[in-house]
């Protein structure tokens, strides 16, 4: 693992990979890097606008590349349900499942479903495309499932009896949560793909602080221009390139020998540097909590893994 970049990834040929928020930041490198070791990449965006012009880049930097836009909204589950049947209409096959997009520290938003932003987003909308994307999963050997969380993690456990952030609402607590709620996730999925003895992987990563528009986002939509131009100034200062936060993910994705329920981050104090082995809280191996989350999310979203009930 020692200085691995994205020249270490495996020929990806023949191999199919959906990203999830690959219109910008780590998920775009991320669909770059895998169309340009051969893979065919679905680049799922919220916006037509946006996805498509992430399509034509790629095709600018990487020619013959194999990608095409597909529209999901991870706030929607009828979205995330029309993109599943779309999926599984045109494709037989599911290499790697890189569950990417994400919000970051929000005014207090609902998605169409009625869910708190960063955690219907972030946790539910992912946990509900997997499970709509098991069937192809599971019908593809050696099949990876990567979901993005966060160094950040650490700043709050999940609230099992306020998921929703009905009683208070902190923004960064929120975010905390749902990335806790990311590894909690992939600790569960990871049990259950195992007792049915599948050889699918499950595993997690993080880009430590990279520099993308999520750090300006909820700022920038409470028009808080200063503290807008401060978050940038600080992304200029201390963040590593999206370049280097995406290798975390890339190696979770593509690396040989990657195992169930593992955790990338960068190397130097999960902050910056080569992928390695993330620190993670002892709270995202608690199996108890881990299946009361799973129950929990398949009740909010109507998404049951049949093939994994155990």
């Amino acid at each position: 693992m020692n200085g691995w970049t994205a020249r270490d990834i495996p020929d990806q040929s023949g191999r199919t990979a959906v990203v999830t928020g690959a219109n910008s930041g780590i998920g775009y490198i991320t669909a770059r890097e895998l169309a340009r070791r051969g893979a065919r990449v679905l680049l799922a965006c919220r916006s037509e606008q946006r996805g498509r012009a992430a399509h034509d880049r790629i095709a600018a930097e990487v020619p013959g590349a194999d990608t095409r836009f597909a529209p999901l909204d991870l706030g929607s589950l009828e979205s995330i349900r029309r993109f599943a049947a779309t999926f599984a209409n045109s494709h037989d096959r599911l290499d790697l499942l890189i569950n990417n997009a994400g919000v970051m520290a929000l005014p207090h938003r609902r998605t169409a479903d009625g869910f708190e932003t960063q955690f219907g987003v972030n946790h539910l909308g992912h946990f509900a495309l997997t499970g709509l994307l098991l069937p192809e999963l599971l019908g593809t050997p050696r099949a990876r499932v990567i979901t993005v969380s966060s160094g950040m993690h650490v700043l709050s456990k999940v609230d099992l009896s306020d998921l929703n952030s009905e009683h208070h609402y902190r923004r960064w607590i929120a975010y905390a949560r749902s990335k806790n709620a990311n590894l909690l996730f992939t600790h569960e999925l990871a049990r259950r793909l195992a007792a049915a003895g599948s050889d699918v992987v499950a595993a997690a990563a993080h880009p430590g602080y990279a520099r993308t528009n999520l750090q300006t986002a909820g700022v920038r939509m409470e028009g808080r221009r200063a503290a807008e131009r401060v978050v940038e100034w600080g992304n200029r200062i201390a963040a590593q390139s999206p370049e280097a936060g995406a290798l975390p993910t890339l190696y979770a994705a593509t690396a040989p020998g990657v195992t169930p329920d593992t955790f990338i981050g960068p190397r130097f104090a999960g902050w910056r540097g080569p992928p390695a082995p993330s620190w993670r809280t002892k709270g995202t191996l608690d199996g108890v909590t881990a299946a009361r989350l799973w129950r929990a999310s398949e009740k909010l979203t109507g998404v049951t893994y049949e093939s994994l009930k155990r």
